[in-house]
């Protein structure tokens, strides 16, 4: 657990991406948002890595330069890394 939380801390993010991402939070639902995102809604210690993946291809597109970046799914990514790792935090789901 504390390995995705120092991956999280360490995250360099441009100031707006996470600042949209830490509005988004309230609107976060995990059954609707999770799937769409990484095919599964499986436990959180499951689905960060996988959604760190996706996050770090999306910052790669995005520093490249690429026409194909969308920054609408960088943040919802973003809100389903946030939102993931508060669940773990807070042990799980309920």
């Amino acid at each position: 657990m504390s390995d995705f939380r120092m991956m999280l801390a360490n995250l360099r993010r441009p100031r707006l991406l996470m600042h949209a991402a830490r509005f988004g939070l309230g609107e976060y639902r995990r059954d609707r948002d999770l799937r769409r995102l990484v095919s599964s809604t499986a436990s959180p210690e499951e689905t960060l890595p996988r959604l760190l993946v996706v996050e770090e291809q999306l910052e790669e597109t995005r520093l490249a330069g690429d026409a194909s970046y969308s920054p609408a799914r960088h943040i919802d990514v973003l809100i389903a890394l946030l939102a993931e790792a508060q669940l773990l935090r807070r042990g799980g789901l309920a």
